[in-house]
């Protein structure tokens, strides 16, 4: 068989199995314990936004599942592992992409890092294709220490961030580097994941009054955030140091080199249709 030959042969390979491959998405929300993550952690304007870059928008999975335990907790990667078992045998999915935020970008790492862990999770490695991790806490935060030490960020912290949960003790800085350094996959000096994992930055918080772009998502977030971004480095999102989002996967954008008008997107903003973020996914798919 000649050179030409075999690319063609490869070629045709390739093509088939793009005609044949089905590809699902599933969005993966944050710390909470949700019921309705569609409505509530996402809102369906910037989901609907992003199914769109699928060759079949139906198929798209949103995950509900309690991710205020441990990261390896039957409610936390059990949970998340079932759901996404059960969506891809539903559809026949063989090619599956995955939209995280925040913490929950540590249970899906803890279901590519561990794949005997579970009976479910080698199967999922294998259909995983692709993770977005926007704002992820993969080194953690200072605002769980101290919440954890019961300051006042507690009750200042807790729309977001929960009051002493098991997921806002996991998130103590000290606590991640333990987890990136023994259990997880992805991070500096480690293996990496066995799928491609791409970060989005969150790098500031805006909340001028007199700026319209301060009230997306909420102004009142804005202000929160703006508060508590002066316990953390100059370039976070409020919630998170840009330092913790970076520190597992690549890196693909920070959000000012993407989006609208060069807006940052704060930690609360980075899980809605903000500032062209929704468009920016989409054409991603």
């Amino acid at each position: 068989m000649t050179t030409k030959t075999r690319l063609i042969w490869l070629l045709l390979g390739c093509l088939s199995w793009q005609v044949h491959a089905k590809t699902g998405l599933a969005f993966i929300h944050g710390t909470g314990n949700q019921t309705d993550a569609y409505n509530d952690y996402w809102t369906g304007g910037f989901i609907n936004n992003v199914r769109q870059g699928l060759a079949d928008p139906n198929l798209l999975t949103v995950i509900n599942c309690d991710f205020d335990q441990y990261m390896w907790s039957t409610q936390a990667s059990g949970c998340l592992a079932q759901q996404l078992t059960d969506f891809i045998a539903k559809e026949g999915i063989t090619d599956l992409k995955v939209i995280t935020h925040s913490n929950g970008a540590n249970v899906l790492r803890w279901i590519l890092s561990n794949p005997t862990w579970d009976n479910r999770f080698v199967p999922l490695i294998e259909v995983i294709s692709h993770a977005i991790a926007i704002a992820p806490s993969s080194g953690g935060t200072p605002l769980a220490d101290a919440v954890t030490a019961g300051n006042a960020f507690e009750s200042s912290l807790g729309w977001i961030l929960g009051y002493k949960t098991d997921a806002v003790k996991q998130q103590q800085v000290a606590w991640m580097a333990n987890y990136n350094a023994s259990w997880l996959l992805g991070t500096q000096n480690r293996p990496n994941l066995p799928t491609k994992f791409e970060v989005v930055v969150g790098s500031d918080v805006d909340s001028a009054i007199w700026d319209g772009d301060s009230y997306c998502a909420g102004y009142q977030y804005q202000v929160a955030l703006e508060v508590t971004q002066n316990w953390l480095d100059s370039c976070s999102d409020g919630f998170l140091n840009c330092s913790s989002q970076m520190a597992a996967g690549d890196v693909w954008f920070t959000d000012k080199q993407k989006t609208r008008g060069k807006e940052p997107l704060s930690h609360q903003q980075s899980r809605r249709d903000c500032f062209n973020l929704g468009s920016i996914l989409k054409n991603r798919m």
